[in-house]
């Protein structure tokens, strides 16, 4: 008997997917498999019930929503030998894109059927994880204006995008370390990908691999708005470098410091993230993830 655990945000996207023990039994069989549904309830909540599902022998846990909802199921999972299943029923679904795993929720059932089973590199700010991407400056504040919306689709998106390239003006006096010893003073933007897309089929990093063992970086200096605009042109055509002082490269490990301020804003797997430490630490731990394709 497969013990298969499923943590459900039922809000996730536009919130009009089910998940029931009679749609599921359609196609897990009761003689071969055992499963369980769970819902998150709020912000934070499929952290415990992974961590509860963990306790009572989950064979398989099935994340079902956007990349925050994975987030909080593979954050749990880490080194581990329970396989995260996804299926994508979020906004952006980067992660899950990248990994090919269909957007149809019929299909990705198939591919957790199938369990296919691989690891996958998992990314860390400090002593928090993200496995599709993090990022600060303007691609934290897209994120805190989409947040603010309330809603969680495409039109959104680019509301919320249109409204920080309007606003973004603040100093936020952060000081960037890159591997070497070069330093960078409050740049328009930075942005640390494990995987070659964002969502919405955005990337800014499309030759970024999850098994690579290195984490793909872009930083942009302060830009004009002008630039802004140029280089939301060179994004959509995922060629962020052909803007002059844009740096693209891979490491291993970045460090920021911040020099004024309470806390970095940032986002990771797009949900907004307030850190407080004077000093973040970004990192990769190899192939830590189990997760099926």
């Amino acid at each position: 008997m497969i013990n298969i655990h499923f943590i459900v945000n039922p809000i996730a996207g536009s919130g009009s997917h089910s998940f029931s023990d009679v749609f599921l039994k359609d196609y897990f069989k009761e003689d071969c498999y055992n499963i369980i549904i769970k819902s998150s309830e709020y912000k934070g909540h499929a952290v415990s019930l992974t961590k509860e599902s963990v306790s009572q022998k989950a064979n398989i846990i099935v994340a079902c929503g956007g990349d925050g909802t994975i987030n909080e199921v593979a954050s749990t999972l880490i080194e581990t030998n329970i396989p995260l299943g996804i299926i994508p029923v979020g906004s952006g679904n980067g992660l899950a894109s990248n990994l090919k795993i269909p957007n149809k929720i019929k299909e990705a059932i198939v591919v957790i059927k199938n369990n296919i089973q691989t690891r996958i590199d998992v990314g860390c700010v400090n002593n928090r994880y993200f496995f599709s991407n993090t990022g600060f400056g303007f691609d934290a504040n897209v994120i805190k204006n989409y947040e603010a919306s309330q809603r969680r689709t495409l039109y959104y998106y680019i509301r919320a995008t249109l409204k920080s390239f309007v606003s973004f003006y603040k100093n936020k006096n952060i000081t960037i370390e890159i591997e070497g010893g070069e330093t960078m003073e409050n740049p328009f933007l930075i942005f640390i990908s494990n995987s070659n897309e964002l969502g919405y089929s955005v990337s800014l990093t499309p030759k970024a691999l999850l098994q690579d063992g290195l984490l793909d970086v872009v930083i942009v200096p302060k830009l004009s708005k002008l630039k802004m605009l140029l280089f939301g042109v060179f994004m959509l055509l995922k060629k962020p470098e052909l803007l002059k002082g844009v740096k693209c490269f891979q490491t291993k490990a970045l460090k920021l410091f911040r020099k004024q301020g309470d806390f970095f804003e940032s986002q990771m797997d797009g949900e907004l993230l307030k850190i407080q430490d004077d000093f973040i630490s970004i990192s990769l731990k190899e192939k830590s993830l189990l997760v099926i394709v």
